[in-house]
């Protein structure tokens, strides 16, 4: 395969984007230089990769300004460096990227972590939404292949849009299962962004009636003020422990202390209702039961695999009563636990490569050998012969 430069841009500092150090990871070993650009925030910490990375210092970090910022940083990033591939990560880097390949007429590939366009922060908010939708409906097609994380996104997008969306799950490193169980402390675990409408309310509120047992909290966002003050007036400063955003080794070293996992999202939005949140893969890469949302794809998984089991509770005392009958059932868990290990060898990021791999060959390097053999051939992603079937 040619040694081609591909650029691979996000809209945040590079240090916790499990599934973008993944791509980057296996584009590498595919054959392709690669640099990674974000941006860089004042607590940002430092960060040692095997491709090149770039960070950029932006006057705004938040709003309409910060999204105009970075996206013109990208586009000038894009237009004076040099690149055969360009790989954006969600709508936000977009419309930078989209606009600088018009003139630099290279390829740009699209990777849709989420809806963007249906989060639950644009619910409610009318005019925002319409700018991102207008902004989406301009650029997607500029891309030459796009994929997604899980099928019901592929499927919105490939008929809004009439493109042909595939699917890359984002599923971790496979790594050494840890056979230690029976000797873990009371420690539940959640892991990921502090944002709206992903229960974290619920498990923190149900911790008041589970005396025994710990709460970790990975993770920064949003709401996180907000869930230090419930904390603070429920007087659980002791059993709930909010870690901050951890570098990916220390999140994998205290996933493996957990007996349960959580991935409570709530379906008022569409995002959240077509959601595979990667911590699932997570939790049963570590061995970690799953308590998960009764919603459609987190359900599929933990159904097919018998991994955990997948809920609809509305209050933190309905969880207190799941968690409370799980944690009496400690065979059951331990069953839960035994069968991620099988899970763990098929749900791991090696096994799912190969559908990057296949999609970048056939949509890109094909398209490279036409062009050096002369031929007026474009190799579109409708061309890709290799479905994913989870």
């Amino acid at each position: 395969m040619p040694n081609r430069k591909i650029i691979v841009s996000v809209s945040n500092d590079l240090s916790n984007d499990q599934r973008v150090h993944r791509v980057c990871t296996s584009l590498q070993e595919f054959g392709f230089e690669v640099c990674l650009t974000g941006r860089k925030l004042r607590k940002s910490p430092i960060i040692s990769r095997d491709y090149k990375t770039k960070r950029f210092h932006l006057l705004f970090n938040k709003g309409i300004l910060f999204y105009a910022c970075l996206n013109a940083r990208l586009f000038w990033y894009a237009i004076f460096h040099k690149y055969d591939i360009i790989l954006s990560n969600d709508l936000d880097t977009l419309s930078g990227l989209a606009f600088a390949n018009l003139f630099k007429r290279k390829k740009l590939i699209y990777d849709s972590h989420e809806l963007f366009t249906e989060v639950p922060e644009l619910q409610n908010k009318t005019l925002k939404k319409k700018v991102w939708l207008k902004l989406e409906a301009l650029f997607i097609k500029k891309a030459k292949a796009h994929y997604t994380v899980c099928q019901p996104i592929a499927d919105y997008y490939n008929e809004l849009y009439k493109i042909d969306m595939k699917v890359v799950r984002n599923l971790p490193f496979s790594s050494q299962f840890p056979d230690d169980y029976e000797k873990r402390e009371n420690i539940l675990i959640y892991q990921g962004a502090l944002n709206k409408d992903r229960g974290i309310d619920l498990m923190i509120d149900a911790m008041q009636y589970i005396p025994d047992y710990k709460l970790l909290i990975a993770g920064k966002g949003d709401l996180e003020k907000e869930l230090q003050n419930q904390v603070e007036e429920l007087s659980l400063q002791d059993r709930v422990i909010f870690t901050g955003n951890l570098d990916f080794k220390e999140l994998q070293k205290i996933t493996k202390t957990a007996k349960i996992g959580f991935s409570l999202e709530q379906g008022t939005s569409l995002n959240y209702k077509y959601a595979l949140p990667n911590k699932i893969f997570d939790y049963i890469q570590y061995g970690v039961p799953v308590l998960c949302s009764n919603l459609p794809e987190m359900s599929k998984i933990i159904t097919d695999f018998k991994v955990g089991q997948s809920v609809n509770c509305k209050t933190g005392k309905e969880l207190a009563n799941i968690i409370a009958e799980l944690i009496s059932k400690p065979d059951l868990l331990t069953d839960y636990h035994k069968n991620c290990k099988d899970a763990a060898k098929e749900l791991n990021w090696e096994n799912e490569e190969q559908y990057l791999k296949k999609l970048f060959y056939y949509n890109v390097i094909i398209y490279f050998v036409c062009t050096k053999l002369g031929n007026n051939i474009t190799i579109h992603s409708n061309h890709f012969p290799f479905d994913h079937k989870p």
